[in-house]
């Protein structure tokens, strides 16, 4: 009986961690528990070739759920020290990397520091995000055949953290997780310091802003859960 059961566990765990929705509706407790085993039992019996009862697939599911709650401490209390801006109105263009190209990108960002988001290099090719309002300017700046992608109507979500993020793996992918289970789609993203910038089309913006807000608000609430957690353990 104990194998079968964590047989169900399992099934179920990879079936919840391959939909978003489902993650999405754990997390944030509007889950109908009983309908969403009858929509996954399909599934778990051809996965265990067997016939499985609803009621082991709720309970299943109810063990799942702790999975997809707001992260324990250390990561909670990094999330929880987090604030969230944004900024509109961004573009991205990619170039080839080369001497040339990096001597125009090192005499762009001189002339115009405070317009540029973030400068981010990979062995190929050098990204930039900057304010739309320098991106004719910055295309006329390569030559032919320099440019690989160019791609506005984009904003910036910025995620400013404790220093603490640095060295506390998990973090990052919190966020990005946050994003992905609301169906958004990241389209470029990169990490500086304590910050951690993600770049989504304009239309999707509000949608991951809320989003990203509350993990963050969760988290924060998260250390006086616990403290009530412990009161009520205690007086009993």
């Amino acid at each position: 009986m104990l194998v079968s059961d964590k047989s169900i566990t399992n099934a179920v765990k990879e079936v919840v961690s391959n939909d978003l929705s489902f993650q999405d509706s754990l997390q944030r407790d509007y889950c109908n528990i009983s309908a969403l085993a009858r929509i996954i039992k399909p599934q778990i019996d051809q996965m265990l070739g067997r016939n499985t009862s609803v009621e082991s697939i709720v309970t299943a599911l109810k063990r799942s759920r702790r999975d997809y709650d707001v992260p324990e401490r250390p990561i909670a209390a990094i999330l929880a020290g987090s604030t969230v801006s944004v900024k509109t109105d961004v573009a991205k263009l990619s170039a080839a990397k080369s001497k040339k190209t990096i001597e125009k990108v090192a005499r762009s960002l001189t002339q115009n520091v405070d317009n540029y988001i973030s400068v981010s290099e990979s062995i190929m090719s050098i990204t930039l995000v900057f304010d739309d309002v320098l991106l004719a300017g910055v295309k006329d700046m390569f030559g032919q055949g320099e440019i690989l992608e160019v791609e506005d109507d984009l904003a910036a979500i910025i995620v400013h953290s404790p220093e603490e993020i640095i060295k506390t793996p998990g973090c990052a992918i919190a966020f990005y997780n946050q994003l992905a289970r609301r169906h958004i789609n990241i389209e470029d993203t990169v990490s500086c310091y304590t910050d951690t910038i993600m770049l989504v089309k304009m239309d999707q913006v509000g949608k991951a802003f809320n989003a990203l807000t509350d993990l963050i608000s969760n988290s924060r609430k998260l250390p006086q859960r616990k403290r009530q957690h412990n009161s009520s353990s205690g007086s009993r």
